[in-house]
């Protein structure tokens, strides 16, 4: 829902595909979508529950904590007989799909499942976020066992590099930058292109690995970069500090509707996608709430150096 957001503020027909009940709470969520542009079409009907959350936020040397309630929900035990995959892929330019769905249970596994098949089926691009979340893999099986089969449909790929390691099992390289000044980034460059070329051999489908990159000084204060293995080479971005984190949910998100709209805008340029990516989830990590509720002209005004914060 926050990609699909992200895309549709930034021009494209976004849909969301999921299930949610019928009555008004469902409704509620539908119409959340809605309010921001995002095609509810596909989103099948039915179920008692709309999955929950619940999120205390850290604070200085106190972290964030999060609890789930999702079991149960109508996503958790929709079945593929409740979508129209083909329907839903035809004549689409792309499909994004997050780690977190096949995480839910095994019918939303088999779901997604279905979905990439019908995607590759009607040729389009797919991208994955890995998006793993410890707290939501209690159904019987590991992340690696579900997920690594499911990447395999991927042509992007997207995760933070502790991601990488759990699902995919490379080791991580770390980011260790505590600054815009840091010159331990550089160093390290060369070791994220072997972790690229790593990815790229288990997953031969995929043409672009993404990593975003963060090093937590506190609960509020985070520095962030980001790579990209593409075409045999290695692209990076500067380094952004926020010293002053608003709300960090919903960041990865926006990363990847960054990246999405950046491949798609600048299809020769992956560079320039990679920092419009990094760009739109910086400026994510100072808007509260999950939408990352910022338009093109902000994303590229921060990618040319605007970081003086003044009212415009």
């Amino acid at each position: 829902a926050n990609v699909a957001v992200s895309c549709a503020h930034y021009g494209h027909e976004a849909y969301f595909v999921s299930k949610l009940p019928k009555h008004e709470i469902g409704q509620a969520a539908v119409n959340a979508l809605r309010r921001y542009g995002v095609h509810t079409d596909f989103i099948a009907r039915g179920g008692q529950r709309v999955g929950i959350y619940y999120l205390e936020t850290g604070a200085s040397m106190r972290p964030s904590k999060v609890i789930y309630d999702r079991a149960g929900s109508s996503i958790a035990e929709a079945s593929p007989a409740d979508f129209d995959f083909d329907a839903i892929m035809e004549g689409a330019d792309w499909f994004h799909w997050s780690g977190i769905t096949p995480a839910i249970s095994d019918a939303s596994a088999e779901c997604l499942r279905q979905a990439c098949i019908a995607a590759k089926k009607h040729g389009v691009t797919i991208s994955c976020d890995l998006n793993f979340r410890k707290k939501l893999w209690n159904y019987g099986c590991t992340a690696a066992e579900v997920m690594q089969p499911l990447v395999q449909y991927s042509d992007v790929i997207f995760g933070a590099e502790p991601e990488y390691q759990e699902i995919l099992g490379i080791q991580p390289v770390g980011f260790r930058a505590v600054d815009t000044a840091d010159v331990s980034f550089e160093s390290d460059l060369p070791s994220f292109e072997k972790f690229g070329q790593e990815v790229e051999r288990l997953v031969p489908r995929c043409q672009k690995v993404f990593l975003e990159l963060r090093n937590s000084i506190t609960s509020n204060h985070n520095v962030l970069a980001a790579v990209l293995y593409s075409d045999g080479t290695l692209k990076h971005t500067g380094i952004y500090d926020i010293e002053h984190e608003t709300d960090r949910v919903g960041a990865g998100d926006a990363f990847v509707g960054g990246m999405i709209y950046g491949l798609i805008t600048y299809p020769d340029d992956d560079r320039k996608a990679l920092d419009f990516a990094l760009a739109a989830s910086a400026l994510k990590n100072t808007v509260y709430g999950d939408f990352n509720l910022v338009t093109v002209d902000e994303v590229e005004s921060l990618m040319n150096g605007n970081t003086s914060g003044r009212v415009s």
